[in-house]
């Protein structure tokens, strides 16, 4: 069996790829848009793990989408959790669970599912202010 990849559904597309693109670095893989379903889906890659994201956007239904907390999270390994954090927080995401130990985060994207964030290899040392922050909202 091979995983292929998580479907989440997005109120706003392009508030949703520049999140995922221009801020967690994945790459669009494909589009298509579907007229006589009024939806668009976008798949997104990180690097080149074969596994995927799909983003599916219905046409004028935004109102029907409650907080996705149901979904759960996906996970993404990061080179350095602090500056991850550091730019999502510059850039207006909310960081839910900040990095205090140099090692996870939980941060959310424009659709309020979590997003967790790892840090790749060993922890890296505790930092302020990251250390004596708290977390924001339940997670």
């Amino acid at each position: 069996m091979k995983f292929l990849h998580s479907m989440i559904r997005v109120k706003n597309l392009e508030a949703s790829l520049n999140f995922y693109c221009n801020l967690l670095g994945l790459t669009e893989v494909s589009r298509k848009d579907v007229p006589q379903g009024e939806f668009t889906l976008v798949f997104l890659r990180a690097d080149d793990t074969g596994s995927e994201i799909e983003l599916t956007h219905n046409w004028g239904s935004e109102e029907v989408y409650t907080k996705g907390r149901n979904f759960g999270h996906l996970a993404f390994e990061v080179e350095n959790i602090y500056e991850t954090c550091q730019n999502l927080a510059d850039n207006g995401v909310d960081i839910l669970r900040p990095p205090r130990d140099g090692h996870m985060a939980f941060v959310c994207c424009p659709d309020n599912i979590s997003i967790e964030l790892l840090q790749k290899g060993e922890s890296l040392g505790i930092q302020e202010p990251w250390a004596s922050m708290t977390n924001k909202g339940s997670w």
